[in-house]
């Protein structure tokens, strides 16, 4: 058998064809239309490793709580050491003199515990004048004498 090619539009090149390997292909299995496939097996892939639990031993038990132990008692010296270095600068405490103030125009409960005493925490503040003072609320009106922490 010979198979002709065209190396360029106007040769033809005549060339000797490679013969065929034997191949002999294994005759196909009859299956009628719509029939499921023939397997072996689940189907399933499943490891063939041992699948029983290994008991907890003891010692092993021991190990595991002294590490949740030391594991605690590490988060604990943690959270104590971001306590105490947290803040460069701790607010000062609510002052303990009292003097009597006037508020003034426009002047809310919060804007007069910065004015008396502008390095304690204004929320501290607030609450103590109105504890002395015994306000429901924070509402102040100008030209109301009040009891006050002053520093």
């Amino acid at each position: 058998m010979t198979i002709i090619t065209r190396e360029t539009p106007t040769d033809l090149v005549v060339r000797p064809a490679r013969p065929r390997p034997d191949v002999r292909r294994r005759p196909r299995a009859h299956r009628p239309q719509g029939a499921a496939m023939p397997h072996r097996g689940t189907g399933v892939l499943m490891s063939r490793a041992s699948h029983r639990r290994r008991p907890l031993t003891p010692a092993s038990t021991v190990v595991l709580a002294l590490v949740a132990a030391a594991i605690t008692v590490w988060l604990g010296l943690v959270a104590q050491l971001g306590e105490t270095t947290g803040s460069a600068e701790t607010p000062a405490a609510v002052p303990t003199r009292l003097a009597v103030v006037q508020v003034q125009t426009g002047e809310t409960l919060q804007q007069l515990a910065q004015r008396i005493a502008p390095d304690a925490p204004a929320g501290a503040m607030v609450d103590e004048i109105r504890e002395l003072n015994k306000l429901d609320t924070s509402a102040v009106a100008a030209g109301q004498t009040l009891i006050a922490p002053v520093g």
